[in-house]
């Protein structure tokens, strides 16, 4: 029974915690943790102790490594440039698609929310329509809220 039960009749009884027909299957779920407090980063399951990654895009121990995905800040710059400057790919669809964080403006780089704070902080700095310069940051709180705040 892998040391994980005792054997009684041929059959494992297991401990707490463990499962299977040899006791082999842990029901501890924290090696599934991602740094984001997520199971598995959202994108798959804990299986035995291990992250079964659902999103093909995503692998790692903890689905958090995609080699193909955009970084954050790619990822969220349109958006980010429609909602503070009202221009860009998605200035029309902005409504839409744009409402999935919390925007704040800052009045210089300077007062953006530095390294430090509990969650986890993305600093950006991208190119514009017009081929400007803007800087942001992206942060996610303990409560799955993004939260943006944006030089004017």
């Amino acid at each position: 029974c892998t040391g994980n039960g005792i054997c009684k009749c041929r059959v494992c009884e297991c401990f707490p915690n463990f499962t299977g027909s040899a006791c082999d299957c842990s029901l501890d779920t924290t090696p599934c943790v991602a740094s984001n407090g997520q199971i598995c980063n959202g994108r798959g399951t804990c299986e035995c102790g291990t992250c079964n990654c659902t999103d093909p895009k995503f692998q790692g121990p903890t689905c958090e490594m995609c080699q193909t995905c955009l970084g954050v800040c790619a990822e969220h710059k349109d958006c980010v440039q429609c909602r503070a400057f009202d221009k860009g790919e998605k200035k029309e669809t902005c409504a839409q698609e744009c409402m999935h964080f919390n925007m704040t403006r800052v009045e210089s780089r300077d007062k953006l929310p530095q390294p430090g704070q509990p969650d986890p902080l993305s600093h950006c700095k991208e190119k514009d329509v017009d081929d400007c310069w803007f800087y942001f940051t992206y942060s996610v709180n303990s409560n799955g809220e993004a939260n943006v705040h944006v030089v004017e």
